[in-house]
Parts: structure tokens; C-alpha cells; sequence
């Protein structure tokens, strides 16, 4: 197999790990805790560690489908009782296939209420996009998917909240934005009923350079550091279980640890693929000088040869006989 289509391969599986190992990290609890108590308004002023037990379940990771019918996944418990879960893929009829990243609900201070919370990592702002389409696009997904899973038939009243909360990264500037309905009264107030926190679009963009800490950026002083490709294993989890109390157990240490090789090696193999591509360059590019600097020094030969200058005196003024003896060959011919 060719080598730079065997690298690119090689180079995709490892991105595909990384990415994978980054989802795991932010679906841990303490992390999504964290995210929520800044970005959803119910939890501002509660601390992570009261937010975590309102985290339900286990975080769906890359498994749950935005295509019909492919969101809820049916199993039966030991009653014979149908049971139906989030999936991350959701599927329905003629309207595509769509897997997030990491799902998962989580229930209100009241301890009645719900909230699906979506999360989606960008490595940097998409170009063949605008990422608020895609974002409003999920969120709609997942209202329509609740149907048959969280209510029924025309039960409206029973949707639940959802959050689709982006964390971009590569970005400019640092920012926090929260995307929702609003209600203009163009004539007079008429009273609609309805709820017009249904749909949430959360866009955090983070910048290389993380923030200092104490500052009002720690969100992304936060994140910044658990995706970080510059900082090590050490300096990460220094930062996470010293700043945040992320606790750091045997399998996050190794997450960590191996997202990190991962980002290593990534690395390691854009600069050595770059450096490949610089030496083919140069060559090319020195193979090109030297035809053209060849050329030059026989079209010189062949006009002290037109004034009638011998071979034997361009010879003495230094040109090497090879070229000298090549110029002589072509004006014969």
C-alpha cells in the first residue's frame, strides 16, 4: 500500500481514538457536573458535588442516533414491563441518521422534572457549515424523538427541556453563549400557553491558551485543560483533581494517560508528514533551480562561442570542460 495513504489511515484510526477517549473524559459526572452549573440556569449557584446526584444513569456516549425511530432503544424488565431508553443514534423515515456525541438526562432541584442535556466536541468551527444550523438541527431532534419515549400520542405538555451545548474548540476568543426562544408581542398580548424553554443551543468556544485560574473563564480554564494538546498527563490531572476535586481513579488516570499518547502521536506524525512533504519540495524545488542555473551557463558557453571564443579559452576562464564540450554538441546539432 502506498505510504502516505497507509499513514493517513493510521493517522485517522488515532484520530478516531482520541476523539473517543475525549468523549469518555467529558462524560464522566464530575466533568458534566461542572459544564451544567455554568450553562444551565436551574443549576447556577449550586456547587458540582450537589449537581451529580441529579445526573441520571449513565451518560450515553456516541451510541445514541438523531435518525427516526433510532433514538429509543426498547428492552423489557423482569415484570414483562417495556422499558425505553435514550439512545445517542436517533433514525426516522426520510430524515437521515444523526449520532451525538455523549447524552443524558438529568433531573430538576424540584426532583420531579427532566432535562435531556446533548454534548458535542468540535475541534475547531466547521467551514462546510454554520455550526448554529447543525446545533438548532439536534435540538429539534431531540424534541421530536421524545415522542413514544417521554410522552405519547398528543400529550405536548409532557416534552422535556433539551440542552445542546457545544464545546468548540481553536476558537478566537473565549465565550459563553446561550441560544433560546423568545416571544415578541407585535400586537396585543394574546397569553399563548406553552413553554418557551423547550429548546436550548449552549456554544462555548475555546481558545489554545488556557485561562488563569480564578479568573471568570475557569468553564474553560476547565475544559481547556482536559482537551488540551500541549499540556502532559501530570500537568492535567494537577490541575483537574488540585483546582476542580475531579476525583482521579485508576481508569480516568488512564484515559487521560492515553489520550494524551494519542495526541502525541498525532502530532508526531503531522510534523514528520510535513517535514516529508518540505524535503520532496526542496528537492523538487533544487532539481528545478539546477536545470535552470545548467541551462543559463550553456546558453553563456554557446554565445562566447558565437564571438569566437575556442574551447580551450572558456576552459581557462573557468567553465567546467563537461559543459563546455555539451554546448559544442548542441550547436553542431
Amino acid at each position: 500500500m502506498n505510504t502516505d495513504i497507509t499513514n493517513a489511515v493510521v493517522s485517522s484510526a488515532d484520530k478516531a481514538k482520541y476523539d473517543t477517549y475525549a468523549k469518555k473524559l467529558l462524560a464522566e459526572k464530575h466533568i458534566l457536573a461542572h459544564i451544567l452549573v455554568d450553562t444551565v440556569d436551574e443549576f447556577k449557584g449550586m456547587t458540582p458535588e450537589d449537581v451529580i446526584p441529579l445526573i441520571e444513569g449513565e451518560p450515553r456516549i456516541g451510541i445514541v442516533p438523531s435518525e427516526p425511530g433510532s433514538t429509543n432503544v426498547e428492552a423489557w424488565d423482569a415484570g414483562g414491563q417495556r422499558i425505553v431508553g435514550l439512545n445517542t443514534e436517533i433514525s426516522e423515515i426520510n430524515e437521515g441518521m444523526v449520532r451525538f456525541d455523549i447524552v443524558f438526562y438529568v433531573r430538576m432541584k424540584d426532583g420531579l422534572s427532566q432535562i435531556i442535556v446533548n454534548i458535542e466536541i468540535q475541534k475547531d468551527e466547521p467551514t462546510a457549515y454554520k455550526i448554529l444550523n447543525r446545533a438548532i438541527f439536534y435540538v429539534s431532534r431531540l424534541i421530536s424523538s421524545q415522542k413514544e419515549r417521554d410522552f405519547s400520542n398528543t400529550d405536548y405538555d409532557s416534552i422535556k427541556p433539551v440542552f445542546s451545548i457545544w464545546i468548540c474548540l481553536d476558537m478566537s476568543a473565549n465565550s459563553l453563549t446561550h441560544i433560546h426562544l423568545s416571544q415578541d408581542e407585535l400586537l396585543e398580548p394574546c397569553g399563548w400557553k406553552g413553554n418557551l424553554n423547550l429548546l436550548n443551543v449552549v456554544l462555548i468556544g475555546i481558545t489554545d491558551e488556557i485561562p488563569k485560574h480564578g479568573s471568570r473563564y475557569e468553564l474553560h480554564r476547565l475544559l481547556g485543560t482536559l482537551l488540551s494538546s500541549e499540556l502532559n498527563e501530570t500537568e492535567k490531572l494537577d490541575i483537574l483533581e488540585r483546582e476542580y476535586h475531579i476525583p482521579v481513579n485508576q481508569d480516568f488516570r488512564e484515559e487521560v494517560r492515553i489520550m494524551c499518547n494519542l495526541s502525541v502521536g498525532i502530532e508526531e506524525k503531522g510534523i514528520a508528514k510535513g517535514i516529508a512533504k518540505g524535503i520532496e519540495k526542496g528537492i523538487a524545488t533544487g532539481i528545478e533551480k539546477g536545470k535552470t542555473q545548467e541551462r543559463n551557463i550553456l546558453l553563456e558557453i554557446s554565445g562566447l562561442l558565437s564571438e569566437g571564443r575556442t574551447p580551450e579559452e572558456l576552459i581557462r576562464m573557468g567553465f567546467d570542460k563537461d559543459s563546455v564540450d555539451l554546448a559544442l554538441c548542441l550547436r553542431n546539432h
